[in-house]
């Protein structure tokens, strides 16, 4: 669905290690997008339950993939945690279901 290209460059990742991984979290976080959004990606949406991998769509893809690949336990120690502003929920609003 998205191109292990722009995953990686993304992930500042320039070896093919981490490929398998990478796209695995790319499969679970487009499985969260469509969940958190009550609809399924699609290329061409034909019905109200589907929606197209617009670039903001895409971004909040890309930002799941991102902290998972940096965070990869439930817990980090010795860290500060804050949200980013615009993340995935903010991207998300638009195109979420009630």
């Amino acid at each position: 669905m998205l191109d292990l290209v722009l995953v990686k460059e993304h992930l500042r990742v320039d070896d093919d290690q981490d490929d398998t991984l990478i796209a695995a979290y790319v499969d679970a976080a487009v499985e969260y997008v469509q969940q958190h959004c009550d609809r399924r990606i699609v290329e061409v949406p034909a019905t109200p339950g589907e929606m197209a991998l617009t670039l903001d769509v895409q971004q909040a893809v890309l930002l799941l993939v991102g902290h998972w690949y940096a965070n990869r336990e439930d817990v980090v120690v010795n860290a500060t945690a804050n949200r980013v502003p615009m993340g995935v929920e903010a991207l998300l609003w638009t195109r979420k279901r009630f």
